[in-house]
């Protein structure tokens, strides 16, 4: 259990710290963005898509990253005092009553959504935009997987704080 736990932390992890980068990207491309509008009166529409674009990526497939480092939202008032094992209930419940759940019904849910961008190729709605929406759709079900796997590794982690008999 503790190998698969570790390998589900290794893909958040790794793809957390590839999506730190695109925060840079987006930061970059927004500067050069309003320089070549307001500096030169030129305006991109692909590029300010990009930022839109890395944008999801960043927040989308970071959500597991997140819950990894333990940053995700939670209401603290009650769980802050807990112990260690209550804490450990508390986050497996979470994690097998709703976050699971959640998972799969975003995967569900979003099937047909994504198969349908993929089959007309769905592009932006603007002329000279990104001609790839089908892929920022994408971004949807990948997200709930990766979420998914963050989830079978909490669940691990916390049954075995469970386990332990302090």
């Amino acid at each position: 259990m503790t190998t698969l736990a570790t390998f589900c932390n290794t893909i958040s992890s790794v793809t957390g710290r590839a999506l730190a980068w695109l925060v840079y990207a987006m930061m970059l491309i927004s500067c050069l963005v309003v320089v070549l509008r307001y500096g030169f009166g030129i305006s991109i529409i692909a590029l300010q898509e990009s930022v839109t674009y890395l944008h999801a990526c960043v927040f989308m497939l970071g959500a597991a990253y997140t819950l990894q480092q333990g940053e995700h939202v939670r209401v603290d008032i009650l769980y802050r005092n807990f112990s260690v094992r209550r804490k450990a209930l508390v986050d497996l419940a979470g994690s097998v009553l709703f976050l699971v759940p959640l998972c799969l019904y975003l995967l569900y849910a979003s099937q047909d959504y994504v198969i349908n961008a993929w089959t007309v190729k769905e592009a932006s709605v603007e002329k000279d935009g990104i001609p790839a929406v089908f892929l920022l759709k994408s971004l949807i079900p990948l997200m709930a997987v990766l979420l998914l796997v963050q989830a079978v590794a909490e669940i691990i982690k916390n049954l075995l704080v469970l386990r332990c008999r302090d």
